[in-house]
């Protein structure tokens, strides 16, 4: 559940967001661009979460716990610095990959050093369930982008990036602190 928030709401107006939305308007295909954004983002999650297993494994405890605190800290003053769609990420091949090929590789592309990622690892590093970690990770990725998919621009409009920014930013700085101060065994 918490992975799945955390990347739901952090991915509101992050650049992959932006480049689902430029799929859409592009292609005009929804279900292949759904189906490129989850092999992705499983691909792309997974390496991340394994990542973030490996490093709690070689790490102590006490280290791990501050250096994930640090991180979801990190992670919510990131969150408040807007996002803008690369234009390496966004690739020009769509006609020879197909719509399909074109999005599984600009979305992990996109994805390769994102706040989503980073959040992937250092969840992965403070919850020991990889799976669950990932399935919530690439389920928040879903939540966010469907409907970029489906709904176009239409969506984009309405929601103020501020305000979404600054819930998943405070969300962030929550799991921080509880990190930091070793409160997060109750998450």
């Amino acid at each position: 559940m918490v992975s799945t928030g955390i990347v739901a709401l952090g991915e509101i107006g992050d650049k992959t967001q932006l480049l689902a939305l430029l799929l859409a308007a592009k292609f005009r295909r929804p279900v292949p661009i759904i189906l490129g954004i989850l092999v992705a983002t499983l691909a792309n999650h997974a390496a991340a979460g394994w990542l973030g297993g490996w490093l709690a494994a070689q790490m102590g405890s006490q280290v791990l716990r501050w250096v994930i605190g640090a991180s979801f800290l990190a992670m919510a003053l990131w969150m408040m610095i807007p996002d803008r769609l690369d234009d390496e990420a966004a690739g020009g091949g769509g006609q020879r990959l197909g719509i399909f090929g074109t999005t599984v590789v600009a979305f992990f592309l996109a994805e390769m050093g994102d706040k989503t990622q980073i959040a992937t690892v250092a969840l992965a590093a403070r919850y020991p369930d990889l799976l669950a970690v990932v399935a919530g990770t690439t389920l928040g990725m879903l939540i966010a982008n469907v409907p970029a998919v489906l709904l176009g621009n239409r969506i984009a409009g309405k929601l103020s990036m501020t305000l979404v920014h600054g819930f998943a930013a405070l969300i962030f700085a929550l799991l921080g602190l509880l990190t930091l101060f070793n409160v997060g065994k109750l998450l």
